[in-house]
């Protein structure tokens, strides 16, 4: 079965880094898609980056600059490079993918990693 799993969140202090790591595991025979989602309390939840199979990312525009999404292909990982952190960037971080399951005719599918917290304090 297949399913993202989150690292690395915390506390951190404003203007300081954070690394998440987001790890796809189980029988995968393909991933189209792996990004992050952010959801502060009371807000809605909003697409932070991704990145596709072929390596085209995507970054808002609220963060771009400041946040990348690297890959390792070989582990199946997505991470979130988190820089020049403040108070707006707490939020609850949640991993997503749409990827496809080993089988004769793979099907792709949305898959949600179980949320980790981020929260920067000033």
């Amino acid at each position: 079965q297949v399913q993202l799993v989150e690292s690395g969140g915390g506390l951190v202090q404003a203007g300081g880094s954070l690394r998440l790591s987001c790890a796809a595991s189980g029988s995968i025979f393909s991933i189209n898609t792996m990004g992050w989602y952010r959801q502060a309390p009371g807000k809605q939840r909003t697409l932070v980056a991704h990145i596709t199979s072929g390596g085209s990312t995507y970054i808002a525009d609220s963060v771009k600059g400041r946040f990348t999404i690297p890959r390792d292909n070989a582990k199946n990982t997505t991470y979130l490079q988190m820089n020049s952190l403040n108070p707006t960037a707490t939020a609850v971080y949640y991993c997503h993918a749409i990827l496809s399951e080993r089988s004769r005719i793979p099907i792709f599918r949305t898959y949600w990693g179980q949320g980790t917290q981020v929260t920067v304090s000033s």
